[in-house]
């Protein structure tokens, strides 16, 4: 049993940031195993350049565990540095698994934790795993998340549709079965400013990518791939007779800021009152 729980916090209380994260991050890039008996354990590897978030999970954990590190060939190098966090406490691993961390192959069947927690810093521990933040070709910021699971997919078309205000749905790809979620330009900036705050537990070569997206400006000639759906007369005689910006979004589906925006304009002259019918 634990001794100690870091912070003060129960560990994996899914309200506090790090758990959050930590619980995101093991969903999608750490391994669960069972043993005979009671025997198993949690892994996650990493490259060596990232052995400081293992110490992380490491010092958040309040069980025994261990922090190695190898050398070793694969397909795609001579030599690969690896760093490997442990852990093999059977309490902790029934507090992860009961959480949404399956034994085995887990790619297509995680989800979102059920409960209270924190949903910006679960998501930034899944894409922080899965996921890509930076520059295409070009020089356009992006953030994007490669996943199997639908459930996750979803979850972060919902979020960036909150965060960045752009819908996005997910469609497996044909070759592999995998959804492939991708935010640019502004709305990348948006995601990545909302995921990637002062001082949260992240890997830190995403964090400074993440930050430095907020330096982008759309050049002067580019034009913005989103078209403006204009107002009509009948959408203005809506929003007027309900009163609410609110309940207007939904009626004519579009987002309370717009509705509220058109109803300033509209009381305050900027556009012309609608005619009545």
């Amino acid at each position: 049993m634990a001794e100690h729980e870091p912070n003060g916090h129960q560990f994996m209380d899914l309200r506090v940031p790090e758990y959050a994260y930590m619980l995101g991050f093991l969903q999608a890039d750490g391994h669960l195993e069972r043993g005979a008996g009671k025997k198993g354990k949690l892994s996650v590897e990493l490259n060596a350049r990232d052995i400081g978030l293992l110490r992380e999970f490491q010092n958040l954990t309040p069980y025994y565990s261990s922090v190695t590190e190898r050398t070793r060939s694969t397909n795609f190098a001579e030599s690969h540095n690896s760093a490997t966090w442990t852990l093999c406490s059977l309490e902790a691993r029934t507090v992860l698994n009961d959480l949404g961390l399956p034994y085995g192959r887990k790619s297509k069947t995680i989800a979102p934790p059920r409960g209270e927690f924190s949903h910006h810093d679960y998501l930034r521990g899944v894409i922080d795993a899965d996921g890509s933040v930076g520059y295409t070709g070009k020089g356009f910021p992006f953030v994007s998340l490669t996943t199997a699971s639908t459930a996750i997919g979803r979850f972060l078309c919902d979020y960036g549709k909150q965060v960045a205000g752009v819908q996005r749905t997910i469609k497996r790809n044909e070759r592999d079965g995998i959804y492939n979620v991708l935010y640019a330009m502004e709305a990348a900036q948006r995601l990545a400013a909302g995921l990637y705050y002062p001082g949260c537990l992240s890997l830190k070569r995403k964090h400074t990518v993440a930050d430095s997206l907020s330096a982008w400006v759309r050049p002067a000639r580019m034009r913005s791939a989103h078209t403006r759906r204009r107002w009509t007369a009948a959408e203005d005689r809506i929003l007027l007779k309900l009163n609410s910006p609110t309940a207007a979004a939904e009626a004519l589906d579009r987002t309370p800021q717009s509705c509220n925006l058109r109803m300033w304009r509209l009381r305050s002259d900027q556009v012309p009152m609608p005619s009545e019918q």
